[in-house]
């Protein structure tokens, strides 16, 4: 059975240093630092990838996370995958659990992860199964 948790996190994205432009597309590397509350409380360490453009709203990203807390009670972690394209500020984004990268009481999980961003605020809502749940 699927199963849904929602709340909120900040973020912190620190970029690392030697970004690379040229022909004005800046690929450039970013640290992930993430706090989150609500069904899932917790923390979330990554590496992003990004393509800039000169293109104003236009640019892409890949990630890996992991995120380590509670979800609706059950302690462990697991690795997010991020896949995200802007197309002159169209928006594509994919966010998967990455298969068999579930820890502890979270052994097991697959899943998706939907991102909404609203007056400023980071909503998140999981889509997940667990084994035997």
């Amino acid at each position: 059975m699927t199963q849904t948790a929602t709340g909120t996190f900040t973020v912190e994205m620190t970029p690392q240093p030697d970004a690379d432009v040229v022909d004005g597309v800046t690929l450039g590397r970013m640290a992930l630092s993430k706090q989150f509350s609500g069904d899932f409380s917790g923390t979330g360490k990554g590496q992003m990838l990004t393509a800039m453009t000169a293109e104003d709203g236009s640019a892409g990203y890949v990630a890996i996370e992991r995120l380590t807390g509670s979800l609706h009670g059950h302690r462990g972690g697991f690795v997010l995958q991020h896949r995200g394209t802007m197309d002159r500020g169209a928006r594509s984004l994919s966010i998967r659990i990455v298969p068999d990268s579930g820890t502890g009481e979270l052994a097991g999980i697959t899943g998706s992860f939907e991102l909404d961003i609203r007056e400023g605020v980071h909503h998140y809502t999981l889509h997940y199964r667990l084994p035997g749940h």
